[in-house]
């Protein structure tokens, strides 16, 4: 078996039901409507879901998000000889590789693998564990955050399951303007949850006030993790600290499904000596959020650096330079 289906893809995760939510099925269907190809390879036990993105003149970019340390075992070589087959025959320029594991758990496999000059998802997160009950989890925030979230239900707040997708859109659309980040599009939104949804996998969830939508955010679970990947508010009653309410009933509802860690997905790629010097001053980029997830009491944890594997080395020269510029 190498390259499989959807159907087999899901089958062939049912071995590891703590895979990254990138590399679940879905999140290979959702990208494939919005510029990208995802092509799943599996060799025996070892798989990878390789997605592909178009480039000029018949080339690629393949990548492959969050696999997990043993895909990158020195052992898999069989395995990676298909992946290598699977770029060429995709005319990818090279390969970029996102290790699902930390950085200072992880060992460089062998030459084959470059350190990337890029990561695609931000490396550096705050992960909150949940495997505690709540009062634990509670005592481990930072008293304001606490007392924010007391402060939300006090205020009349209220915290539902939503499925109004077009009016979360237009949250996201809201808070992209005020905090300067992209925005996807409605039908990207409206996908994510039909795909997910259903399998109990994601949830999107709204902090109201006497029935006004204040804010609101979808997050996702798969085996012990759970993942905040988008969130929004409006301008209005932002005294109220909805936000605060909104992500512990995130955390509550990961808990309840079993759920030991949950990941704010994405804070500044600094040290945190750094980030908790900088952190009132600074609100470019993901600064503007560093504030508010960190009270949560998490532990601020970096990926693995993104590996490259090149098959077009002038092509591939042309693309780190044009990173360089731009970073």
């Amino acid at each position: 078996m190498t390259e499989v289906t959807l159907t087999e893809w899901n089958q062939f995760l049912t071995k590891f039901p703590d895979a990254h939510l990138l590399q679940m099925g879905e999140w290979g269907e959702l990208k494939k409507g919005f510029g990208w190809n995802p092509v799943r390879v599996v060799v025996e036990n070892t798989g990878a879901q390789i997605l592909f993105r178009k480039l000029p003149l018949g080339f690629t970019i393949g990548y492959v998000p969050k696999v997990s340390s043993y895909q990158l075992s020195v052992g898999s070589e069989q395995f990676w000889n298909e992946v290598d087959s699977v770029c060429k025959k995709n005319r990818a320029v090279f390969l970029k590789i996102e290790p699902d594991v930390w950085s200072e758990e992880f060992l460089i496999p062998h030459s084959s693998f470059l350190i990337s000059k890029h990561n695609i998802q931000p490396p550096r997160t705050i992960i909150v564990s949940i495997n505690d009950d709540e009062e634990s989890i509670l005592s481990r925030m930072k008293p304001k955050c606490r007392y924010n979230i007391r402060l939300a239900e006090k205020k009349g707040v209220t915290v539902r399951a939503w499925d109004d997708v077009s009016a979360f859109h237009e949250m996201m659309t809201v808070t992209g303007g005020r905090d300067g980040f992209g925005v996807h599009s409605k039908e990207y939104y409206q996908r994510a949850y039909e795909l997910f949804h259903p399998k109990g996998t994601c949830e999107l969830l709204v902090a109201e006030f006497e029935g006004k939508p204040l804010a609101a955010l979808m997050v996702f679970a798969h085996g012990h993790r759970a993942w905040y990947v988008y969130g929004a508010s409006n301008n209005e009653e932002r005294n109220r600290m909805p936000t605060y309410l909104l992500q512990w009933e995130a955390i509550r509802w990961a808990k309840a499904r079993g759920c030991e860690e949950y990941d704010l997905w994405g804070v500044p790629d600094e040290n945190e000596e750094t980030l908790e010097s900088q952190f009132e001053t600074r609100h470019d980029g993901l600064w503007g959020v560093y504030r508010f997830k960190r009270g949560f009491g998490g532990q601020l944890k970096r990926a693995a650096q993104a590996l490259d594997r090149v098959y077009n080395p002038s092509l591939y020269w042309l693309y780190t330079k044009y990173v360089m510029r731009n970073a």
